[in-house]
């Protein structure tokens, strides 16, 4: 079995008295694909994004038994005023149910929230439960602030509280150091690492232990620089035990390794070596198969690339579907 953890959709339409800021869906003459126009944005968004039985035939087609669902990230405009923000997010949420409900054996849906509005992000957490939906997707910054800031903490106090998984998009920041053109690339990289340390700088890990959050391209550059901070709480290299007192930034509580091992990671790292680096650094329990998909092509057949890794059987297991159902919080399928 094989539970893409990583796909988006996008609603086939938005109300037609929706505010001036709400994205349109247009057709496309002759294709069906639609045209998505938010702001600047102008995107062909092919069938696969809002219709189940398309979706279940590219199941089919790569290999793939369950997906699990969450907004294209340009719909996280955390620069709408926090009440069209909660508009746009319901009528997300509720497309997204609706899409699950045709095929709940396949399609596992995540929503969004406001989140630009900590407290209505907060509030809203059990509407979202209430429609079935397993969790929320939310961006790796708010308006330039990263997530782990103390504002967000009641957020996520909250969706532990509930038992809601958190996916974490990598979402370039409103003040960019790189260049446009680097924004799929070298962006995703940096925003993953800033996202998932500031959850441990922040203190939200230590506050939210059983928090189930899931980072996109395995937070980026994250897994490399963490073993850093190792060595500044440890003193030692290569993980060996702590020495205190040649630590430079040193206390009493979990490791950033140990804090580290507590997130969830998707695989989409396009590279078998860097693979196995995950593997080695936070084991295969924390590792989840993402693809982008449709936004981006998957690997044929899905997964590929995990499996050249010659890993034992049952290690596989849990990084094809295991960890999945066991981030989103749900028993697996019968029989399985």
């Amino acid at each position: 079995m094989l539970v893409d953890a990583h796909a988006h959709l996008l609603p086939r339409d938005y109300p037609a008295d929706a505010p001036e800021c709400f994205p349109r869906m247009e057709p496309i003459d002759g294709d069906t694909a639609r045209l998505l126009l938010f702001g600047t944005m102008r995107f062909r968004a092919r069938d696969a994004f809002f219709d189940a039985e398309r979706r279940i035939e590219e199941q089919a087609a790569s290999g793939v038994d369950a997906e699990v669902l969450s907004p294209m990230p340009p719909l996280l405009r955390y620069d709408l005023p926090a009440a069209d923000g909660l508009s746009l997010a319901r009528h997300v949420n509720e497309f997204t149910a609706e899409l699950c409900a045709a095929a709940p054996d396949r399609l596992v849906g995540l929503g969004m929230v406001p989140l630009q509005d900590p407290d209505a992000a907060a509030t809203e957490l059990k509407a979202v439960q209430d429609q079935g939906l397993r969790g929320v997707e939310i961006a790796s910054n708010v308006l330039g602030t990263s997530i782990g800031d103390e504002r967000f903490l009641p957020f996520f106090t909250e969706a532990q509280r509930l038992g809601l998984a958190v996916f974490v998009h990598a979402m370039p920041s409103p003040t960019p150091r790189l260049p446009a053109s680097a924004m799929g690339t070298y962006v995703v990289g940096l925003e993953g690492m800033l996202a998932a340390a500031s959850m441990i700088t922040g203190g939200t890990a230590a506050a939210c232990p059983d928090l189930r959050i899931s980072f996109s391209h395995a937070a980026g550059g994250f897994p490399l620089v963490v073993p850093r901070a190792q060595y500044f709480w440890g003193g030692t290299w290569n993980e060996e035990p702590a020495v205190p007192e040649r630590a430079i930034a040193h206390d009493d509580g979990p490791s950033p390794l140990e804090y580290a091992r507590r997130f969830y990671y998707d695989s989409m790292v396009f590279d078998r070596r860097a693979l196995r680096y995950l593997v080695d650094l936070l084991g295969a329990d924390r590792l989840l198969v993402g693809s982008d998909f449709p936004a981006m092509p998957r690997e044929s057949p899905a997964g590929a690339t995990l499996r050249s890794l010659d890993m034992e059987p049952e290690v596989l297991e849990r990084i094809t579907w295991h960890n999945a159902w066991r981030w989103l919080g749900v028993d697996p399928p019968a029989g399985r």
